[in-house]
C-alpha cells in the first residue's frame, strides 16, 4: 500500500511565497472592538506582566511581544505573520530583486559557503570568483559556525563599500584573498535557452525584475531562432514559489490579447478586483506550453490558470501547490510590517485554486529517483507530495476536496531525465499529439 507523505519545508511557507500586495501606512483601526474584547486584552496585559516579573529568567520584552503578535496571526492561516523591522527590510529587498552585494549564487558545503555561480558582469565575476570556490572567511571572520543566511548578510552592504574574502579553490596551493567592491546586484528571476527550434524560459520567482527579464529572454530567443523555424515556447513555472501579484498579471498579459487574467475577492463584495489583459501578444501567437508541478505556487498558479482558462497555452506536468490567497503588506513604520491574508484569487473561469491547485491539461509525472528516496529514508513505494491542503490551519478553498492540492516538486538536473520537459518539446515539435494541444480557442473563459 502506498503511503502518501506531505513533506514540510522550512522557509517561505513550504515554498509558497506570499502573493503580495503593498499598501501605504495605515492609521486607526478598521472596526471598533467591543467591551468584551478589551477585557480579553486586559487579561493579556496581566499575563505579560506576570511573565516579566516572575519567569525564571529575565525575558526579552520585544521578543515576548513579537511572539504574541505572531501567535495571533499564525492561528489565522499559515501565511499571515508579523515582520520586525529587519524582516520587513529583507522582504522588500527580495521583492525588488536588487541589493548592494557581490553577485554570487551560493550554498553551504562542509560548513563553508560554496559558490554555485557568479552572475555575469557582477563584482564577483570581474574579481575572478569561480563556480565551486569555497569561501572560508568574510572580512577576516571564519565562516564556520555561521548559517548560510548569516554569511550572505555579511557579504551584502552599501554600494561602493568593500568586502574581503578568503577563498579555497581546488587546485590552488594556498588560499586566495580578494577585496571586492559591492555594487547594485539584480538577482536573476528569469533564465532562458534555445533548444534547437524551441524557446525555453524559466521563471524562478516573481519580483520586480521578472517581466522585464522575460521580455529580454523572448527577444533574445527570437533573435537566435528564425521565425519560420521557431516551433514555440516553453514557460517553466516548476518550483516557482510565487511573489508579486502585479508581476503575475504582467507576465500573463505578455501572452494574452484580451480577457480576464485573475480576480481577487475579499470578505466584502466591494473589495473584488479584476485584472484584464491589454492588446498585444509578445510571442505573436506562437504555440506555448506551461510546465507546473507541486512547487508551482501563488503567482505561478495565477499565470498557469489564466493561460489555461483563456486557452492560450497547454499546461503540462503535475498538480500545483494550491496557494490561492493574497497577502497585503501593511507597513507599521519603524516597527516593521504586517503580512495579512486579505483575499482569495480566482482564475478567469471563476475557479478558486486555494487548497486545490491547477490541474494540468496533460498529466506527466516526474518520479523521484530511488537514491534520493533512500537519502530521505523513504521506501520505494512511498509517494511524496507537498501542497497548501497539507498545511495546518490553511484556509479551506471552496473547490478543495479530499484529494487535496500539490504533487512532487522534483525537477531532474539533467534535461535528458526531465520527462515533463521532454514531453513539452515533443508536443511543440509534433512528435507527440494530444487533444489538449493546441488548446481550442472556442473553449475560452468568458471575457
Amino acid at each position: 500500500m502506498i503511503r502518501k507523505l506531505s513533506i514540510l519545508f522550512a522557509g517561505a511557507l513550504m515554498g509558497a511565497t506570499a502573493m503580495t500586495v503593498f499598501v501605504g501606512q495605515q492609521s486607526g483601526v478598521a472596526n471598533a472592538a467591543g467591551s468584551d474584547t478589551y477585557r480579553q486584552l486586559a487579561i493579556f496585559g496581566d499575563v505579560f506582566e506576570r511573565v516579566r516579573a516572575q519567569y525564571v529568567d529575565v525575558p526579552d520584552d520585544q521578543k515576548l511581544v513579537e511572539t504574541a503578535i505572531n501567535g495571533m496571526l499564525t492561528q489565522l492561516d499559515p501565511h499571515s505573520s508579523y515582520m520586525n523591522a529587519k524582516e520587513a527590510a529583507d522582504m522588500r529587498t527580495e521583492t525588488r530583486g536588487q541589493f548592494g552585494g557581490l553577485g554570487i549564487e551560493v550554498t553551504m558545503e562542509d560548513e563553508l559557503v560554496k559558490v554555485v555561480s557568479p552572475f555575469e558582469g557582477t563584482p564577483a565575476d570581474k574579481a575572478g570568483v569561480l563556480a565551486g570556490d569555497l569561501i572560508a572567511e568574510i572580512n577576516g571572520e571564519q565562516v564556520r559556525g555561521l548559517t548560510l543566511s548569516q554569511a550572505v548578510e555579511k557579504m551584502k552592504g552599501d554600494i561602493g563599500t568593500s568586502v574581503n574574502l578568503t577563498i579555497v579553490r581546488e587546485g590552488a596551493t594556498k588560499p586566495i584573498r580578494l577585496s571586492i567592491k559591492r555594487d547594485e546586484i539584480k538577482v536573476p528571476s528569469v533564465r532562458h535557452s534555445v533548444e534547437n527550434d524551441v524557446g525555453y524560459i524559466k521563471l524562478l520567482k516573481f519580483n520586480e525584475q521578472t517581466t522585464v527579464g522575460m521580455e529580454e529572454a523572448i527577444a533574445d530567443i527570437e533573435e537566435k531562432i528564425p521565425a519560420d523555424k521557431l516551433k514555440g515556447f516553453i514557460l517553466d513555472l516548476r518550483r516557482n514559489p510565487g511573489g508579486l501579484l502585479d508581476e503575475a498579471v504582467s507576465v500573463s498579459d505578455a501572452f494574452l490579447d484580451n480577457g480576464e487574467i485573475v480576480s481577487t475577492r475579499g470578505r466584502n463584495p466591494e473589495e473584488t478586483r479584476r485584472y484584464n489583459a491589454r492588446t498585444g501578444d509578445d510571442i505573436g501567437g506562437k504555440p506555448l506550453v506551461v510546465l507546473v508541478n507541486g512547487g508551482s505556487a501563488s503567482a505561478s498558479e495565477i499565470v498557469a490558470g489564466a493561460l489555461q482558462d483563456q486557452r492560450r497555452a497547454t499546461v503540462v506536468g503535475s498538480r500545483s501547490f494550491g496557494k490561492g490567497s493574497v497577502q497585503t503588506i501593511i507597513p507599521l513604520g519603524a516597527n516593521g510590517a504586517l503580512r495579512l491574508t486579505t483575499a482569495l484569487y480566482y482564475t478567469p473561469s471563476g475557479r478558486s485554486i486555494q487548497g486545490r491547485g491547477i490541474d494540468p491539461d496533460i498529466g506527466v509525472e516526474q518520479p523521484l529517483p530511488d537514491d534520493i528516496k533512500k537519502q530521505m529514508g523513504l521506501d520505494a513505494d512511498d509517494e511524496v507530495t507537498r501542497g497548501e491542503s497539507s498545511l495546518r490551519g490553511h484556509i479551506t478553498g471552496n473547490e478543495e476536496n479530499e484529494e487535496g492540492s500539490g504533487s512532487l516538486d522534483y525537477v531532474p538536473p539533467e534535461q535528458k531525465d526531465d520527462l515533463q520537459m521532454q514531453y513539452a518539446l515533443d508536443l511543440l515539435r509534433g512528435v507527440k499529439t494530444d487533444a489538449a494541444f493546441p488548446p481550442k480557442a472556442d473553449k475560452r473563459a468568458a471575457k
